[in-house]
């Protein structure tokens, strides 16, 4: 654990030298805090929480993926991912290290947004679980695609295509059933349901959520010790 613990560190660093990633985490919030103060709270047709859970579902759901998979690309393009493998880190310790520090950055912004939001126990509890488990998930597939890439234009341009899709399918399977029914197996559809109806089957939602970490964090595995970055 202490390869993991220094590439905390490293990642800590290098984030709070890359002011396009940092502000990421501020903007989400910030336009919820905004949104909400100036429209839904004078306007009583529009509901208290509505744009808390909207751009906390954008942000857990799509905003991260791009941004970890571009930090992974410029590991690679860096060669310094390369030297980590020779020196014998493995994945998970890599991954930990890496992702430690943006999902530590990510839960401070998941309670900004319950701050915000006005929630009771429960939904605040169910609220900030299904936030953190789908910005998890959304870290190890960023990594994923970035350690399959071969720089950050890479990492970009099969990130955000990946991650459009993956925030933009919940909102047509509110208006379609069968694409309800095919999306139910994404970490996403789960977050949506839950934000948009907190009286929703929320285990079933913490069950895929979880299988999709899993099936993530396998990605992620094969895609380290395959790709031969050592050589």
């Amino acid at each position: 654990m202490r390869s993991a613990k220094t590439i905390f560190v490293k990642q800590a660093k290098d984030m709070f030298r890359n002011p396009m990633v940092l502000v990421m985490f501020v903007v989400f919030p910030a336009v919820a805090l905004i949104m909400t103060q100036l429209i839904a709270k004078p306007n009583s047709d529009v509901p208290n929480n509505m744009f808390v859970t909207m751009m906390g579902a954008i942000f857990a759901g799509m905003g991260l993926v791009t941004s970890m998979a571009g930090i992974i690309a410029e590991d690679i393009e860096r060669k310094s991912l390369r030297f980590l493998v020779m020196a014998g880190v493995k994945p998970q310790e890599y991954l930990l290290g890496t992702g430690g520090f943006i999902l530590l950055a990510g839960t401070v912004t998941s309670v900004f947004f319950a701050l915000i939001g006005d929630f009771t126990a429960i939904e605040l509890i169910k609220f900030l679980t299904v936030m953190i488990l789908s910005t998890v998930a959304s870290i190890v597939l960023g990594a994923s695609i970035g350690i399959l890439s071969k720089n950050q234009q890479a990492a970009t341009a099969i990130g955000m295509p990946i991650a459009m899709i993956l925030g933009f399918t919940p909102m047509i399977a509110a208006f379609n059933e069968t694409v309800e029914k095919a999306a139910s197996i994404l970490y996403t559809q789960q977050l949506n349901v839950i934000m948009n109806d907190f009286s929703a089957n929320f285990s079933q939602a913490i069950i895929v959520i979880g299988a999709n970490i899993v099936v993530l964090v396998l990605l992620f595995t094969f895609a380290y010790k395959t790709k031969k970055l050592g050589e």
